[in-house]
């Protein structure tokens, strides 16, 4: 399937966001955003995306990961290097612009893309906290989470503990059953509130890096089919990794950077601005 020109340009263009909705995410550590990609955008690359995911799953690659998270999601890292066409869709400087104002900051790189498609019958996904992964030096940093198709919230969708990013880190551990319980305790304590929303293809949330959440299981027919691309400051450096998860993403997603090295490497390209004013 050819991706025309046009399809790139228009997910260049700027989505209009008010200071409210700002002011929203920074209170709440997240946000809801609709029509960030036309449906017909969305369409258009969607086999694509799922042709990729597919070929993993039948090479059972691991792609540097640690753990294994098949029982919640087919999980398939940086989409835009496995297939071209797809490069136009994680690099839309939309997208990048709405996670720098969100933070407010004036330039973000790209930390990795990721397909997480939940399969029909997929357990909820634990309570976490995404930071805890990443060896950066900056707090600035968040996920934007969007569907592939209509998502209501049987098929896993986010759950998210409104203004828990202010608080965090919590708990020094990756995703299990475990965590989960020990994180829906810490949200039932501080008394966060809850938020969980339906979505359509080209709806997006945006998550901070220590937002807790989670997703509902999907007990649906449909395999949940989400595009996430996660972005941080410019400027932002390689901290000292001080868990081998932590020690994993340096290697894998920052190559041949080391503790204290800017975080710039080729696979960490500034999506905003975008080059060349494209």
């Amino acid at each position: 399937m050819t991706i025309h020109h046009s399809t790139s340009d228009s997910l260049n263009q700027p989505f209009p966001l008010s200071r409210d909705l700002v002011e929203q995410y920074r209170t709440e550590g997240h946000l809801l955003l609709r029509n960030v990609a036309p449906r017909e955008e969305i369409n258009a690359f969607r086999p694509i995306l799922r042709q990729v995911v597919d070929a993993i799953a039948q090479k059972d690659e691991r792609q540097g990961r640690i753990e294994d998270y098949n029982t919640l999601f087919r999980q398939v890292t940086n989409v835009w290097q496995i297939d071209e066409r797809l490069r136009s869709l994680v690099f839309a400087s939309r997208f990048a612009r709405i996670a720098a104002e969100l933070m407010g900051v004036s330039r973000v790189r790209l930390y990795h893309d990721q397909a997480l498609f939940k399969p029909a019958g997929g357990k909820p996904t634990p309570w976490h906290q995404d930071q805890f992964y990443w060896p950066l030096d900056t707090v600035n940093t968040i996920t934007m989470w969007m569907p592939l198709l209509d998502l209501t919230e049987d098929m896993g969708t986010m759950l998210f503990a409104a203004g828990s990013h202010r608080d965090g880190p919590f708990l020094n551990q990756s995703i299990s059953e475990e965590s989960g319980i020990l994180y829906e305790r810490l949200v039932s304590e501080k008394k966060y509130p809850v938020r969980s929303y339906s979505l359509n293809a080209g709806d997006a949330t945006f998550h901070a890096g220590w937002t807790v959440h989670a997703a509902h299981p999907n007990t649906s027919a449909k395999i949940r089919e989400v595009l996430t691309v996660i972005y941080y400051e410019d400027g932002a450096h390689i901290m000292e990794p001080d868990s081998d998860f932590r020690k994993v993403d340096m290697e894998v997603f920052h190559p041949g950077a080391k503790p204290g090295d800017l975080a710039a490497t080729p696979l960490n390209p500034i999506l905003y601005p975008p080059p060349f004013g494209s």
